[in-house]
């Protein structure tokens, strides 16, 4: 972008207008105390008292001529595609508000409105009192976990912020970005979730059989799905297919009696949280927490939705285990590991993140980082079970521990907090405590949901331990603590910093 050098070295940079429209003469504004001609901006005007409010004969005194619907609309459809890219791969609508409004100002926008409600994003600039507002809307029509492209766009969003580049080569780079191919092919994508379910059987007890025999499920289930997916399956009855065939796999393994299988009953709870890994429960949370009570209503309404059907689809493999004659026995518990099993503890959750990551079509660096924040949720996780912790309060202390960290750390390695946080509370989403409370449900005789309670209520500790870990690293970020405590909610994507308005 080019750059004015004006008085004694200060840079000015041009505005969004200026770049797509001829310049035009720059009409008196105020006088600053050296003298300077002191143009008044639009937000200024809007702020004014009623008595100095300008007259549309009076043009002079407001300045520079406001950007035309032309440029703004080109701006806000800049910023609507940003937020559409950010709240399909899994962002809070705090961060998707926040980012539109930095990259609006930053491109010289007056005064924004942002308003997201889920399924639709809409932004309103105002103009002054002369000057009719403009409107634009984009619907998110698509939900897809690329985070590849999620940190392209941040990496986007800071350039902008940062005045690196101009309105249209950012709106180039995006949709570069945005048709781009994913960085692997499926098949890669469908092995990482092999090995995330055989990384999941080592954290809950199997032995080397059976976490085989839950790779091959998990990629199973994942090559269905996609099948399903090419006719346009609704995700409810995908669901329902991935739990129906990681149950009735397990049973069929458990009715066979063959001792070198183990407890095939652990495949099905794998397969159970890879499934489950695909909910934005974070993502819920945080909508809840930080205000957006409608979006936060659509997000939960999805998860239900997509737990649901994977509670039909286990209940029905259930049932009819039990009518093919499969033993209803050999359910393994929730037990303590000892600690010399820690080290290997430490190394399924961080493999159990870091193929979750790449799963996502996470690159390099992101993956790495996704796999050290699993070994940290891991490693505490245990360590409190070692110490006598119940599962609710273990797993609200190490989804905490994994915010903070991501909050605190993850920007400083070019990672989106997001990923970090999904990534990171894979292992120790509650798989096996689902199965067993399912199975109770649909098997047992009393019809006890205490155990399936329970299992909710790990995965609710999950996502507000990791909100709350995200809120205590704020003000412990270096040189961004006192801005930070001045936004209304934790960042886990787009900018950290309000973007400031810069005058001409």
């Amino acid at each position: 972008m080019k750059i004015n050098q004006r008085g004694k070295g200060q840079k000015y940079r041009k505005r969004a207008w200026h770049i797509l429209e001829p310049p035009t003469d720059n009409p008196a504004g105020d006088q600053t105390s050296k003298g300077r001609p002191q143009p008044r901006r639009a937000w200024s005007i809007l702020e004014a008292p009623a008595g100095e409010q300008p007259s549309s004969a009076s043009e002079s005194a407001m300045g520079p001529a406001l950007p035309s619907d032309h440029t703004v609309h080109f701006v806000l459809d800049l910023a609507l595609r940003i937020g559409e890219i950010q709240m399909s791969t899994g962002a809070g609508a705090s961060d998707v508000t926040a980012t539109i409004l930095a990259v609006t100002n930053s491109l010289g926008l007056p005064h924004c409105e942002v308003d997201v409600v889920y399924t639709s994003i809409s932004v309103t600039c105002h103009r002054g009192t002369e000057t009719s507002p403009v409107t634009a809307l984009r619907v998110v029509r698509f939900r897809s976990l690329d985070y590849s492209r999620l940190t392209a766009v941040e990496q986007l969003i800071t350039q902008i912020t940062r005045g690196q580049i101009s309105a249209e080569e950012a709106y180039t780079e995006l949709r570069r970005i945005a048709s781009a191919p994913h960085p692997y092919p499926r098949w890669i994508a469908t092995l990482a979730l092999g090995g995330m379910a055989a990384s999941v059987a080592v954290l809950i007890g199997a032995g080397v059989v059976t976490a085989l025999l839950a790779f091959l499920t998990s990629a199973v289930i994942d090559r269905v799905g996609r099948l399903l997916n090419r006719f346009a399956l609704p995700i409810f009855f995908q669901q329902v297919t991935g739990g129906l065939v990681a149950t009735l796999i397990a049973m069929a393994a458990v009715g066979t009696n063959v001792t070198w299988f183990g407890q095939p009953s652990l495949v099905a709870a794998a397969a159970l949280t890879v499934l489950l890994s695909g909910l934005s429960t974070v993502s819920t949370v945080q909508d809840a927490i930080t205000g957006y009570n409608v979006t936060a209503a659509g997000r939960a309404t999805e998860v239900a939705l997509m737990s649901a059907g994977l509670v039909t689809g286990v209940v029905i493999g259930l049932n009819v285990a039990v009518l093919l004659g499969f033993p209803a026995t050999g359910l393994p518990e929730v037990i303590i590991p000892p600690p010399e099993a820690l080290p290997l503890l430490v190394f399924a959750g961080a493999s159990t993140a870091g193929f979750f990551a790449l799963a996502s079509y996470s690159k390099m660096r992101p993956m790495l980082v996704a796999a050290a924040a699993g070994a940290v949720g891991a490693a505490v996780f245990n360590l409190m079970r070692l110490f006598g912790s119940n599962q609710i309060t273990a797993t609200v202390l190490a989804a905490t521990v994994l915010g903070f960290c991501g909050g605190l750390m993850a920007r400083r390695l070019k990672v989106a907090p997001l990923v970090v946080a999904v990534s990171g509370i894979t292992p120790l989403l509650p798989g096996l405590l689902t199965f067993r409370g399912l199975y109770e449900v649909a098997v047992g005789e009393d019809g006890n949901i205490t155990t399936l309670a329970r299992a909710i209520a790990v995965g609710l500790a999950l996502a507000a331990g990791v909100v709350l870990g995200e809120y205590l690293a704020q003000p412990l970020r270096t040189q961004l603590g006192r801005l930070e405590r001045r936004l209304a909610g934790p960042r886990l994507a787009g900018p950290l910093r309000p973007a400031k308005r810069r005058i001409e």
